[in-house]
């Protein structure tokens, strides 16, 4: 496998959770919270981003692991 395609399938494993998050933070932060009762920078708002950036480290973490178990094997 050469340099090129390791970095391929590399990026290709990242590839769901831009799928989730560009949306995800796209439809909260330009759609909805702009246009409901808790616009602006609040506990709320910040909840929100905290949730996200859990889930996507969440998701590195796991990714990590699983390529460190299925080397191990």
């Amino acid at each position: 496998m050469s340099a090129q395609e390791r970095t391929a399938s590399r990026a290709s494993v990242y590839l769901p959770l831009a799928m989730h998050l560009v949306p995800t933070l796209g439809i909260g932060f330009l759609v909805v919270i702009p246009r409901s009762c808790i616009a602006g920078v609040n506990e709320l708002t910040i909840g929100f981003a905290a949730a996200n950036l859990g889930f996507a480290l969440s998701y590195v973490a796991g990714v990590r692991l699983a390529r460190r178990a299925r080397s191990d094997a």
